[in-house]
């Protein structure tokens, strides 16, 4: 008898509109819910707070970019994600959630969403032309930064104390990977 349980066409599909009514915190990837872990422990939080006001200061003075926490990003009818930092850049960015492509996102990394943030998400993010993806390891203290270069991911390097630039449009960022981990 074939295991019918791993049979993708048996696994139900979602839309925006179903999102909208679901209680607790989810995310649509593709029409699959995800739903996303409790409450990000006390270290994940101190990280993406550092990240965001490290972000916030570097472009203050940017009156394209805008540095955003956690805010549902609507890529099509089957897609909401929630990334845990990002630059956007533009004026018509979204009203209730971002409708436009992040330029630069970091996801932190957590035991129970290493692997989508690792896979579906690096998949997703690199398809809609993320220029930037950090993955954040806050037990290691270390991220993972990669480039979109022609259309695909490449990996820059590993950063823990670091400096590494960041261009786009007409920004240009040093971001200090040491300013995050405290």
């Amino acid at each position: 008898m074939p295991n019918v349980v791993q049979n993708k066409e048996y696994i139900p599909r979602y839309t925006y509109q179903d999102y909208l009514e679901w209680e607790g915190k989810w995310e649509l990837i593709g029409g699959i819910a995800y739903a996303m872990s409790p409450a990000p422990i006390i270290k994940h939080q101190e990280i993406s707070y550092n990240i965001a006001h490290h972000l916030h200061a570097l472009l203050k003075d940017c009156k394209q970019c805008k540095s955003l926490q956690a805010v549902d990003w609507m890529t099509d009818f089957k897609t909401v994600v929630c990334p845990d930092n990002l630059a956007v850049c533009g004026e018509d960015i979204g009203d209730k959630q971002l409708t436009k492509t992040p330029e630069i996102i970091f996801e932190i990394l957590s035991p129970s969403t290493a692997f989508k943030d690792r896979n579906v998400k690096y998949q997703l993010y690199e398809k809609m032309g993320v220029k930037y993806y950090i993955l954040v390891d806050g037990v290691a203290l270390t991220a993972e930064v990669f480039e979109l270069l022609d259309g695909a991911y490449q990996k820059r390097q590993n950063a823990q104390d670091d400096v590494v630039k960041f261009s786009w449009q007409a920004c240009e960022i040093d971001f200090d990977f040491s300013q995050i981990w405290n």
